[in-house]
């Protein structure tokens, strides 16, 4: 997933940022709430988590102002306090979670995970197009018996095609997925990680088609 942190604390927005792109994610970050309703009209973010206490306005109006101007981006709200009128608060202006710091990385990832299968209309971890089983709870994709041995960025760009498998994806459209703002890429990283998946993807199992001046389109086969 595309995932915007909203952090001022530098170090956990570190720690944050290392651990979900480890787990193949894009994400991005920045540390006041300008920024954040900046970067959210503009990019095409799958889940926001989102810091209550920011140094230019709380993270209440940020979602506020998210919410009315129509971001259906499900957010994660991140606070150090433990107030019951804070939660209500949150949750009633449109927040889908809620977690209290400090907290553990392993929980943090698994409420991502399920926020994205929400967004994604399907509360189970694993999504199946043919022959190909992606389970994005454990990170595994398979074709059949056979377990793909996939680097991280393979894997998120089979899961953006497997997620609209028989569309076209634009090249675009895969790139804002699955690359960070301030990550280094070169202009042809789409291109070499399809090339590698197709190598990757057994026969019998779905294929990828390049749909040429357009994008891509996983068949299920």
């Amino acid at each position: 997933m595309r995932i915007l942190i909203v952090e001022d604390d530098a170090p956990l927005a570190r720690s944050i940022v290392a651990l979900l792109r480890a787990s193949g994610h894009a994400v991005d970050h920045v540390d006041c709430g300008e920024d954040a309703l900046m970067l959210a009209g503009g990019e095409p973010y799958a889940l926001i988590v989102l810091d209550v206490g920011l140094p230019d306005m709380d993270g209440f109006e940020v979602l506020d102002r998210l919410r009315k101007r129509g971001d259906r981006a499900p957010i994660l709200m991140l606070t150090a306090r433990d107030a019951l009128d804070d939660r209500i608060r949150g949750l009633d202006l449109g927040a889908d979670d809620y977690m209290r710091k400090p907290f553990e990385p392993q929980e943090l990832e698994a409420r991502i995970r399920a926020l994205g299968r929400r967004r994604g209309g399907d509360p189970t971890p694993e999504l199946t197009v043919g022959t190909l089983t992606i389970n994005r709870s454990t990170g595994e994709a398979r074709v059949g018996e056979d377990l793909l041995d996939l680097r991280r960025r393979e894997w998120a760009v089979l899961d953006a095609l497997a997620t609209r498998a028989g569309q076209i994806v634009p090249k675009e459209i895969l790139h804002a997925e699955v690359f960070g703002i301030d990550e280094p890429v070169g202009g042809n990283a789409i291109e070499v990680n399809i090339t590698r998946l197709r190598a990757k993807l057994p026969e019998g199992g779905p294929t990828i088609r390049t749909v040429r001046g357009v994008g891509y389109l996983l068949d299920p086969g």
